[in-house]
Order: structure tokens, then sequence, then C-alpha cells
């Protein structure tokens, strides 16, 4: 997608909503910016994952818990609804 925008007077830039929709991109989210001559890329910053798939199974790579699974993919789930209704 190319979209022309403007800096303001602040020197901010507004993301395009079907930008900000389509990169999963939220009030708060980490952006890394990078610069190189004329051109700037802006990433953003996303945690690594904590799953890795070895011999075909999904793998957790954390520390260790105590929290049950199915409440974390509970809590996990309410706060990403959550998110997408704003």
């Amino acid at each position: 997608m190319t979209a022309k925008v403007k800096i303001d007077r602040a020197g901010r830039i507004v993301l395009p909503k079907p930008v900000r929709d389509r990169m999963q991109l939220t009030p708060g989210t980490a952006m890394e910016l990078e610069g190189d001559g004329e051109r700037i890329t802006l990433r953003p910053v996303r945690p690594q994952a904590t799953l890795r798939k070895e011999s075909g199974i999904w793998v957790f790579q954390g520390p260790a818990s105590d929290e049950s699974i199915p409440e974390l993919v509970e809590a996990a789930r309410k706060k990403r609804l959550r998110e997408l209704q704003g």
C-alpha cells in the first residue's frame, strides 16, 4: 500500500487507518525507525515468539509459570477483543 502523508508542525506523521488496521498497530505500539539515504523505514517492534516448532510439535520457549495455560489463553483472548473493540 502506498499513501501520501504530511509531517505536522510538531514533526508527527499520522498513519492512515487502513495501514494501522492491516499492520495491527494500536496506540502505544513501539516502532523502530531506520533511515537510509532518501528512504525511511518504520517497523513495529514485536515481541519475540515464545513458541518454536520442534519435530512438528510447538514447544514453549520461556520461563516456567504456575499459571494455567487455558487461563492464559482466555486472558489473551479477552485482551485482544478489548483492543479490537477500542
